[in-house]
């Protein structure tokens, strides 16, 4: 909903949800956007360019630290920096170079998943959903622009934490569009999630170019400017956008929704399975953080006599993303239709099986280095591959598991809960990456693939052990329950 929608229609939001109702708004009836309302463009647009300056950026953080802020000419200019260091030597050690830059960026990713918690409730007791988004695209932008001053380093990573927590909404607001029955919605997400894919692709080819070979500052000033471009697409579409939901209900209501058995078990099992999943996770996250790094001397990436920027392995583990994030839809439907579908916790324990071939590969591949010889790109391309079809059957059908199997009463906050895993990966993959020039290359992605092969071993476990109490006839059992 809009501003100027919500103050002059208070009450819509608290509307019933119903197909009358929705055909009876002109701004959800709209079907002028392919089939859908006019919105949708707004808020899918918006979401690529926010997309493509955050990935713009984080393709471009580690190499930034390492390649100039943290050298001798540098790291004395930005504020604060040294205090920073001493609070997370307490957690990863004493820290300083390459450990140093990869315990910030273990931080900064893990505090990214976590601040859309606090931006959810910031939208839906206060602010509104609409006024979060711009006040966390406005901070975004600043946060990009900061990055050009050495100074302000650390107050630019801030912004841009709490901006991505702020702007996380945007998602909530696609399915406002819709009524409940409505089978346009899942279309709808697609659209919208092509936005981010191409946006993912495209962000460190043009970022990542600009940053490495022309100046780091203007790579960064690229991504805030497709932050501003996101941040006037929105606010030109206000209008457009569909009412604001109701508030959250009342303390006394909540206290009666009592829990069962089965919903309390339910969620200690999600709660155990979420770091466990944070393991599983570590060869997927460890791409922004020392996988840049150990790739920079490893692979060979000079082709005529011109060398490719490292930061292009991120578009081209996006471009290969889609690709096996389509084909595990795929193979999962054709084994549905044969009654072959295991459950959810099933295939994320294979998805981390198949995850841990990946860091597997890359062991093999810098046994190369040992003899002086770079690494070819196919065994990039083949890390890529393996990684991107083990992630594609844990993150999204991990997804699935929290949104199905929480109790209806604490829907939205067990499914915000599932990204905790990846905050508890950052903070791991933090002190593993500072382990990259402490061990051998072999060494240091054994390391990951033992520890992930380890997690797909207690997943499987926790499958056998779970499924009855996970399968969806539980959950059935417990909303028949309430």
């Amino acid at each position: 909903m809009t501003t100027d929608a919500a103050a002059s229609a208070p009450n819509q939001a608290s509307e019933p949800d119903t197909d009358a109702w929705f055909s009876s708004n002109p701004v959800l009836a709209d079907r002028s956007f392919f089939g859908h309302p006019r919105g949708l463009a707004t808020l899918a647009f918006t979401e690529g360019f926010i997309a493509f300056s955050y990935y713009g950026m984080q393709s471009l953080l580690m190499l930034y630290m390492l390649g100039a802020l943290l050298t001798p000419a540098h790291i004395s200019h930005v504020f604060g920096l040294s205090a920073f260091r001493q609070g997370l030597s307490y957690v990863y050690g004493p820290l300083a170079g390459q450990p140093l830059a990869a315990a910030i960026m273990g931080v900064y990713a893990a505090t990214v998943y976590a601040t859309p918690i606090l931006g959810g409730l910031l939208a839906d007791r206060w602010l509104g959903r609409s006024r979060t988004i711009v006040l966390g695209s406005v901070l975004m932008t600043l946060g990009h622009f900061l990055m050009a001053f050495d100074e302000s380093f650390l107050l630019a990573l801030f912004c841009l934490v709490v901006g991505t927590g702020y702007a996380g909404g945007l998602k909530a607001q696609v399915g406002g569009f819709y009524a409940r029955n409505d089978n346009r919605r899942s279309d709808a997400f697609q659209i919208y999630v092509l936005s981010v894919q191409l946006a993912v692709i495209v962000a460190p080819l043009i970022c990542g170019t600009l940053g490495e070979k022309v100046d780091w500052r203007l790579g960064f000033g690229t991504a805030g400017f497709g932050m501003l471009i996101g941040l006037v697409i929105y606010l030109a579409g206000l209008k457009r956008l569909p009412p604001e939901p109701a508030r959250p209900i009342t303390a006394d209501r909540a206290a009666r929704q009592k829990f069962t058995p089965t919903e309390l078990k339910t969620l200690a099992v999600l709660t155990l399975i979420i770091p466990v999943m944070a393991v599983a996770a570590v060869g997927n996250m460890e791409i922004f953080n020392g996988y840049l790094a150990w790739g920079a001397h490893a692979y060979q990436l000079v082709f005529f006599g011109q060398v490719m920027p490292v930061s292009w392995l991120l578009s081209m583990d996006a471009f290969i993303s889609t690709f096996t994030l389509t084909a595990s839809v795929v193979f999962w439907r054709w084994r549905a239709k044969r009654g072959k579908d295991p459950n959810e916790i099933t295939k994320v324990a294979l998805g981390a099986a198949i995850s841990a071939l990946g860091p597997l590969i890359l062991a093999l591949a810098s046994l190369q280095l040992v003899h002086g010889v770079k690494v070819g790109l196919i065994w990039g391309l083949a890390f890529h591959l393996i990684n991107n079809l083990g992630f594609a059957n844990m993150y999204g059908v991990g997804m699935a598991l929290f949104s199905r199997a929480a109790p209806k009463q604490l829907g939205a906050t067990v499914v915000n809960a599932f990204s905790l895993h990846l905050f508890l990966a950052n903070l791991l993959v933090g002190g593993l990456a500072g382990r990259l020039n402490q061990m051998s290359n072999v060494q240091f992605w054994l390391l990951h693939a033992g520890l992930i092969a380890a997690a797909a071993v207690v997943l499987a476990i926790m499958a056998r052990l779970f499924r009855n109490l996970l399968a969806p006839s539980a959950g059935d059992a417990a909303t028949d329950s309430r």
